[in-house]
């Protein structure tokens, strides 16, 4: 978990950020990239608390191994050191209550593309009371949360 305790946050000033905020800026490789690295560089200097979780930051070796050709898995692996030693994140560890949970969200939203990890976030942003993420996903307006820095 990162430096930042979760009773002194105010979850009007969270953030939550998804995969594609922690990898848009260093894969540059959407249409959004300009608006997400600007974003970024911004969240840098901010003292803005930042939330995430396991699952998401599980995606981002992955993702950055398969698509940041630039990279060497040493820069990679730097790379994913540095977010998780943000020290304005909190990472939030998923249960097996909410792994649980975010599957039964998944069967009520047979319509939605979600997976599980969207579903996991969500469940998490509801109950911390986040209404924004750092992410290029639409999934997340989808299920009404405020997509930055769209």
């Amino acid at each position: 978990m990162g430096a930042a305790n979760q009773s002194s946050l105010s979850s009007r000033e969270l953030l939550f950020i998804d995969t594609s905020g922690w990898c848009e800026p260093v894969l540059r490789n959407t249409s959004q990239h300009a608006a997400m690295d600007e974003f970024a560089h911004a969240l840098l200097t901010s003292t803005r608390p930042l939330i995430t979780t396991n699952y998401v930051l599980s995606e981002v070796v992955p993702l950055l191994t398969s698509r940041a050709k630039h990279m060497s898995r040493a820069q990679i692996m730097q790379f994913a050191k540095q977010v998780r030693e943000t020290p304005t994140l909190q990472i939030v560890h998923i249960d097996e209550a909410t792994d649980l949970e975010a599957w039964a969200l998944l069967e009520r939203t047979l319509d939605k593309g979600w997976s599980l990890i969207d579903a996991t976030s969500f469940i998490i942003m509801r109950q911390m009371s986040v209404t924004e993420a750092f992410t290029s996903d639409h999934h997340f307006a989808q299920a009404g949360f405020i997509r930055l820095p769209m």
